[in-house]
């Protein structure tokens, strides 16, 4: 017997995560239809084209935050 898959995706924002050069970059309200199942976003080509432009032109961020980094294989079993 066959399970039928039903995808369910919502209009959210979103903060979409880039690792560049070493540095993390994180661009806030984007909009992306996110699966509900599995978390999965998925953006429009004008959306794409718009991140790509936002990091190309290393625009002046409107802030910057510090992140705690960790070394999985130098944590305790």
């Amino acid at each position: 017997m066959a399970t039928e898959w039903q995808e369910t995706l919502v209009e959210k924002q979103v903060t979409y995560t880039l690792h560049l050069n070493g540095q993390i970059i994180l661009i806030e309200n984007v909009p992306a239809r996110v699966n509900e199942e599995t978390g999965e976003q998925f953006f429009s080509p004008s959306t794409v084209e718009r991140l790509q432009q936002t990091i190309l032109n290393q625009q002046e961020p409107d802030h910057f935050v510090q992140v705690p980094v960790y070394n999985y294989s130098n944590s305790a079993a």
